[in-house]
């Protein structure tokens, strides 16, 4: 029987074995994921195939980006189905058609910043947009900022800093808005997801997360949720400690926490269990597509143990079913 996680009104069956690959084809680490108009699946991957795009059955469609991307990171799409697509490998932004037509760069190919200067981009991680079609880029590993630009590619202005205090970052990991401009940081290395507002006023943190990575905001406009994909330990000395992670949690709009889905028992790859969710998206019914990086997390979460093949074909990609009564 298939897993079931989560509780009351937010059950999800895992759908085992979702991705159906062309024979040969490998996704290994899925860092980000997205849902067009049509319910079509984006999977950005660090495969030899950076995009697969699939339909909500787990059908292989088409892929695209192969020799374009250097590694995928994070994954964007808008009202109109245009993909933003966040490669930390060669520091930059790019916003793509559906098809892969390259519409617009922010940032040099293969020329970072430098190391924490604050200058666009360092390993950027992820991008959102405001209501107004603003992007906003969270940046990343080589820097500790939220850089704001306009729709087409102009830097507005950007802010944060290295740190712990409010405002400031210790890898700033993902970034979501909302319909009302709010801007939410996924602040991994602080524990904390942080708010702000559209010109990047602190406003508010959530805490009780274990290094937050993935963040989608869902629930329509009225009343936003949030999904987290929080990692587990990343350290030998809290490796084996139960209730950290590898999972997910549902918030609300003031980051109380909804529901937990996984992670009592620490990562897997049994149904049900995770790995290292890293990109999280929504279709149309509410099922969530989970991307992980098992294959890069494999060695910190399991030392001693040999990877199975499963977790470099598909198993770094799942799909939980919304249970409906």
């Amino acid at each position: 029987m298939p897993a079931i996680l989560g509780t009351g009104e937010h059950r999800y069956r895992v759908v085992d074995n979702f991705a159906k690959l062309p024979d040969g084809w490998q996704l290994t680490d899925v860092a980000s994921v997205a849902v067009d108009s049509k319910d079509r699946l984006y999977v950005f991957n660090r495969g030899a195939h950076p995009m697969v795009v699939l339909d909500r059955e787990g059908n292989f469609l088409r892929s695209f980006g192969e020799g374009l991307f250097s590694r995928a990171h994070g994954l964007h799409i808008d009202a109109d189905d245009n993909l933003y697509c966040t490669d930390d490998g060669d520091h930059t932004v790019r916003k793509c058609t559906t098809d892969g037509k390259v519409l617009l760069t922010i940032g040099i190919p293969a020329k970072p910043a430098p190391f924490m200067s604050g200058e666009p981009f360092h390993r950027c991680t992820h991008t959102a947009l405001s209501p107004k079609g603003e992007i906003y880029v969270s940046d990343g590993y080589g820097n500790a900022r939220v850089h704001k630009f306009t729709p087409d590619g102009k830097l507005i202005k950007s802010w944060g800093e290295p740190g712990t205090d409010p405002g400031q970052f210790n890898i700033v990991h993902n970034i979501a808005t909302d319909a009302d401009g709010w801007v939410y940081v996924a602040d991994r290395e602080n524990h904390r997801v942080q708010v702000f507002d559209g010109e990047g006023k602190y406003e508010t943190q959530w805490n009780n997360l274990h290094r937050p990575c993935a963040l989608c905001c869902c629930g329509g406009a009225n009343s936003p949720t949030f999904v987290i994909g929080e990692l587990g330990p990343g350290l030998a000395i809290n490796r084996n400690v139960p209730n950290l992670g590898p999972r997910l949690s549902i918030v609300d709009a003031q980051g109380k926490r909804i529901a937990r889905l996984g992670g009592e028992e620490g990562p897997g790859v049994a149904s049900g269990k995770f790995l290292a969710p890293h990109g999280l998206a929504l279709d149309s019914r509410g099922d969530i597509y989970v991307g992980e990086v098992g294959v890069t997390n494999w060695t910190t979460s399991f030392p001693d143990e040999e990877m199975p093949a499963a977790v470099r074909a598909t198993r770094c990609l799942q799909k939980l079913e919304r249970v409906r009564e």
